[in-house]
This record gives structure tokens, C-alpha cells and sequence, in this order.
């Protein structure tokens, strides 16, 4: 049985309006993530002594050198994200450190979210919903509202009107 006209008028129009919206979705994930990271990492870097105290007390080697890379790399990752140049590479890195601090810091937390007994959720721990999110920009990238749709765009467009290569 075939839907009433009505209905499919109003299935195509909604369609076309989550169509025409859909550049939304990135632009929110990837500002809301990269404050989040642009915050940590100022928290990290001018609380340095705290970070590497923070960073010994979970065993993570050379603290004072993985402060000040995490550190950075949550600050400048943070802005890049924001602005959407070169997500995909800063989504992937921010990946990884999500992962350390899922198998480190949060560990108990993370193991304990998946069990019956538990009161909280995985979503409860921040370093996996960041996690999924970047993963989510890693895959399906910046979105239409991007500088790397301004940058990469265009290189894009002019590779595919070039021979291929030999």
C-alpha cells in the first residue's frame, strides 16, 4: 500500500531540510570537543607542576615530557578543531590520548561504568564520549563549515581534474 501524497510530501520536505542542515552536526561536535580541549590544555599547561605530580601518580613515563606534549596537544588540537583545519589529523592524535586517559586515569571508572551494579554509564566518563566523538570527526571529517573544506577543498578539486599518476 502506497503512502497518501501528503505524507510523502511531507517525508521528502523533511528530508530535504535534514539535507540542507546536516553541516550542523559537525560544526556543533567539533567547537563543543575543541573547547573542551582547548580548556584542558590551558588547565595542563599553567598548572604544569600539578599535571607531572598528576602524571606520576598514574605511572605515565617521562610525566613532565607527556605533560607538555598532552598539554599542547590538547590546547593547539582544541583551536584547530574549532576552527576545522586539519581535523582529521588532530582528531586522530587527540584520539590516542583519549585512550591512554581511558586506560590510565579512568580507567576503574571506564571498567566499572559496564557493569550491572554500577550507578554510572560509559557516557558518564567524559575521556570516552570525547573519544567517540573524535572518532565519529576521524571518519567523517570537518564538515562543510571547515577550513579544511576552504583549504583541502580546493586542492581536492584540482587533483581530480589532474592525470592520474604513472
Amino acid at each position: 500500500m502506497e503512502a497518501p501524497g501528503f505524507v510523502r510530501g511531507f517525508v521528502r520536505a523533511g528530508l530535504w531540510v535534514t539535507e540542507h542542515l546536516a553541516f550542523i552536526a559537525p560544526l556543533a561536535t567539533r567547537i563543543t570537543i575543541g573547547l573542551g580541549f582547548l580548556h584542558t590544555g590551558w588547565g595542563k599547561l599553567h598548572n604544569f607542576d600539578r599535571t607531572v605530580e598528576y602524571f606520576t601518580t598514574l605511572g605515565i613515563p617521562m610525566p613532565a615530557v607527556n605533560a607538555g606534549v598532552v598539554g599542547t596537544l590538547e590546547l593547539v588540537g582544541g583551536a584547530f578543531l574549532i576552527v576545522g583545519l586539519l581535523t582529521r589529523l588532530f582528531a586522530f592524535a587527540l584520539s590516542a590520548s583519549m585512550t591512554v586517559a581511558l586506560m590510565t586515569a579512568d580507567r576503574a571508572t571506564f571498567l566499572a561504568s559496564w557493569g550491572n551494579a554500577s550507578e554510572t554509564s560509559p557516557t558518564d566518563v567524559a575521556s570516552f564520549v570525547f573519544l567517540l566523538f573524535l572518532v565519529w570527526l576521524v571518519l567523517l571529517g570537518p564538515g562543510a563549515l571547515s577550513l579544511d573544506r576552504v583549504v583541502f577543498g580546493k586542492l581536492a578539486s584540482k587533483l581530480k581534474g589532474a592525470p592520474p599518476a604513472p
